[in-house]
């Protein structure tokens, strides 16, 4: 790790520390605190980095996702959630997958503008995109570009199906059109909760609503007739594995109507940002929850084999697996997410063709 351990925190930030980035010639030491590296090491704040893309649409092969495409608008994310697999990507762009990631946000523009040319692309075939599959499409940022809702726009006029995944009650912006949508079954709305510990979520989520504001997000969807499910990603365990109950029935008594759930798990420079987050931030169990993770995960904090790698396995794994169950036949059982429509889609190109 190329930096100085420090015991403070850097308020507002999840990762304490720039990991080194794997496809990098060289690295940052710093050697000592008075050098050139004082920017390196400092809490500075968010920059905004352009990119133009040609296609926004991102399709995955992976068979543990239920939904192979997705779009993002934004890369790396302002809040600054230790846990986020997303991390990882940002080594990509030339950034660390620590400090980077929360304070470089790569921005597109032009993603509603793109994505209707996809829509009207010979050939392209709906099939529900989920917005977003990598960083939160709701970051604080969205605020003043607003480009999340361009994209809703779009996906409302051309009649196309959207799972949206937040944690931040900015989507409640949105409301108008999401709720056109889902009169229509275009639309699914996920709302990530994995503590109702205010002092856990400070720690392991900074720049994030807290968990009682997401209930009320819930709450205010399930009201405008928005189908809505909690997801309690990533459990933790040994830090919030035994919210898990408290969680789903709170959710549900404010409107979700399913839950799903996956177990964290520490890949590439994600591992060595958590187990310096954890010593910092809960000295007393840092070692017991790293056992804890690696426990599920075949002995190692990262996991990679499709079908294991976000539910996990072993007696840990299947501890909460048997939580999660029971949680949701108790306090969900009555409830279900509606399958979303693709047969309404209308491209414009389609629509010029029924003039001739």
């Amino acid at each position: 790790m190329d930096t100085i351990q420090n015991p403070e925190y850097f308020k507002g930030r999840g990762a304490q520390v720039n990991t080194h980035n794997k496809f990098a010639a060289h690295r940052y030491v710093a050697e000592h605190i008075e050098g050139l590296d004082e920017e390196f090491l400092e809490n500075s704040d968010t920059q905004l980095i352009e990119e133009n893309p040609k296609k926004v649409i991102s399709i995955s092969d992976s068979p543990d996702l239920p939904m192979a495409y997705s779009v993002n608008p934004y890369q790396g994310c302002e809040h600054g959630c230790i846990y986020c697999y997303a991390r990882n990507a940002h080594e990509y762009w030339g950034y660390s997958a620590g400090l980077d990631f929360e304070r470089k946000i790569i921005v597109k523009r032009n993603a509603a503008e793109v994505l209707e040319r996809q829509f009207n692309a010979k050939g392209y075939k709906p099939e529900v995109i989920m917005l977003s599959g990598n960083t939160d499409c709701y970051q604080p940022i969205e605020r003043k570009l607003k480009i999340t809702r361009a994209i809703l726009e779009i996906m409302l006029a051309y009649r196309h199906p959207v799972s949206i995944i937040s944690k931040n009650n900015l989507i409640l912006r949105d409301v108008d059109i999401i709720a056109e949508m889902a009169k229509l079954k275009l639309v699914h709305v996920a709302i990530t909760i994995n503590s109702l510990n205010e002092e856990l979520r400070q720690k392991m989520e900074p720049r994030t609503v807290t968990g009682k504001g997401r209930l009320k997000v819930i709450q205010k969807l399930s009201e405008a007739n928005i189908p809505v499910m909690v997801m309690c990603a990533p459990i933790i365990p040994g830090l919030n594995s035994d919210e898990m109950p408290a969680v789903i029935e709170a959710a549900a008594s404010h409107g979700a109507r399913a839950a799903g759930y996956t177990i964290v798990r520490l890949n590439g420079a994600i591992g060595e940002l958590f187990t310096d987050w954890v010593h910092k931030a809960y000295p007393d169990r840092a070692e017991k929850v790293l056992h804890n993770i690696a426990a599920c995960h075949g002995g190692k904090l990262n996991d990679s084999r499709w079908g294991l790698r976000m539910r996990g396995e072993g007696k840990i794994a299947e501890s909460i697996r048997q939580l999660f169950k029971s949680s949701v036949k108790r306090y969900m059982s009555q409830t279900a997410i509606p399958n979303l429509r693709t047969d309404l889609f209308a491209p414009k190109h389609g629509k010029q063709l029924d003039l001739f």
